[in-house]
């Protein structure tokens, strides 16, 4: 499973929202500077996480977004499925995909099924906050 530039720019959007005051609202100017993403790029990634109520937004101008919950009670899973929808190895296994005419012989539905709740209890296992406390590990440098 290959996770685009948007899940990647949509866990550093949200966790630059957590970092901000309970309240307090980031302006995506402010996000596009600091992360080097396009404001464009950040308004096509906000809206589903809008929609998902993830985050809040407030016109104006002295508006921004903020987060609509605490971080403690969004999970990496809830932002990645905002903007992907299902997260499955295969697309067989997504819940409005066709009913496969192999199923029921497939030999090897039983290991997608077994990789996708491996993906799936990872990142619902991972909160924001835990997300935001992560520290930065340097690469290690070939020799």
């Amino acid at each position: 499973m290959k996770f685009s530039t948007k899940d990647r720019y949509a866990l550093r959007l949200m966790i630059e929202l957590a970092a901000m005051a309970p309240g307090e609202l980031l302006p995506l100017k402010a996000v596009s500077d600091s992360q080097e993403i396009s404001q464009k790029y950040l308004e096509q990634i906000v809206t589903p996480l809008a929609r998902a109520g993830l985050v809040e937004s407030v016109r104006g101008s002295q508006g921004g977004y903020r987060l609509a919950r605490p971080a403690r009670q969004i999970t990496a899973g809830d932002i990645l499925r905002a903007v992907e929808g299902d997260l499955v190895p295969i697309p067989c296994l997504a819940r409005d995909a066709a009913s496969c005419p192999r199923r029921d012989r497939c030999q090897t539905l039983g290991f997608w099924e077994g990789l996708g709740q491996a993906i799936n209890g990872y990142v619902d296992g991972i909160t924001l906050e835990q997300l935001c406390a992560m520290q930065v590990e340097p690469l290690p440098r070939e020799e």
